[in-house]
């Protein structure tokens, strides 16, 4: 998909449409709250003889998914030319592949 390098957009900050620049901003991943390592860990340092309180048996099988996504949604940054203030789109677009044009 190709995208403009610029585009006249509503700043919030200045209050009137002006000229912004149009940047494509990598999404950051999530870490789970307990890895593997440390779920272990906290099983072992648990007090022994008085079962697992319910916190670390087994998990449920998860069912196999089907049909996974093949590309990812678009993170792009607009900045203000006037007040270089930047706010993020407000949905993303699915494509493989964005040019700047």
């Amino acid at each position: 998909m190709k995208q403009p390098k610029t585009t006249k957009r509503y700043c919030p900050k200045c209050k009137k449409a002006t000229e912004h620049k149009i940047t494509q901003v990598k999404s950051g991943s999530k870490r789970g709250t307990l890895k593997r390592g440390s779920i272990q860990r906290a099983q072992k340092r648990s007090v022994p003889g008085k079962g697992n309180k319910n916190r670390w048996g087994s998990k449920p099988a998860k069912p196999k998914r089907t049909g996974a996504k093949t590309s990812k949604k678009t993170n792009t940054k607009y900045t203000c030319n006037v007040c270089k203030k930047s706010t993020l789109q407000k949905k993303g677009i699915r494509t493989k592949k964005i040019e700047s044009e």
